[in-house]
C-alpha cells in the first residue's frame, strides 16, 4: 500500500477573482478580515485532489453546531458538483481555517435527515442557496458535515 504525503500548508487558491482575495484576506489577517463576508460567517476548507496530489483551498459559509460545521456544495447552483466536493468524497480528511484556528477534520455527506435538520438553518443564513438549489435541479446540493 503506498502512502501519500500531503503538503497542508500549500494550497492552491482560486484563480484570480474575488474568491481568491477572500481567500488571501482571511489567511494574511488570521481571519479578522473574511471570517465574516457579507454578514455570515465563512471558513476555509482545503482538500486533497487525488488525481494531481495537490490541494486546494475553498472559502464557504457555515453553520456550527456542537464543534461540527456545516458546509454546502452549492457550486451557485450549476449543474454538476464542485471540485471540492468531489476531492472530498474521494478523499475526506480535510483541513479547516475558521477564524484564526486552523485544525484536521473529516468530511462527510449528510444523510436525508441531517439535510432536514441542517438545510433550513443555512438557507437562513443564506437565503440564496434555495436559489441554487432550484438552479441546480434535479441535481440535489449536498450538504457537508465536516468534523475536528
Amino acid at each position: 500500500m503506498q502512502t501519500i504525503t500531503i503538503d497542508w500548508d500549500h494550497p492552491t487558491d482560486p484563480r484570480p477573482s474575488r474568491e481568491r482575495e477572500h481567500v488571501q484576506d482571511y489567511v494574511t489577517t488570521g481571519g479578522l478580515d473574511g471570517h465574516l463576508w457579507h454578514g455570515v460567517p465563512t471558513l476555509l476548507l482545503t482538500t486533497f485532489d487525488r488525481v494531481t496530489g495537490r490541494t486546494s483551498r475553498t472559502p464557504l459559509i457555515y453553520v456550527e453546531d456542537a464543534g461540527r460545521h456545516v458546509v454546502l456544495a452549492a457550486h451557485w447552483g450549476a449543474a454538476e458538483h464542485p471540485a471540492w466536493y468531489r476531492h472530498l468524497t474521494a478523499h475526506p480528511e480535510v483541513r479547516l481555517q475558521v477564524g484564526a484556528a486552523v485544525f484536521r477534520a473529516t468530511a462527510r455527506t449528510a444523510c436525508p435527515a441531517e439535510r432536514e435538520v441542517y438545510w433550513p438553518a443555512m438557507t437562513a443564513l443564506w437565503p440564496l442557496f434555495d436559489d441554487y438549489q432550484a438552479a441546480a435541479s434535479p441535481r440535489e446540493i449536498p450538504l457537508v458535515i465536516i468534523t475536528p
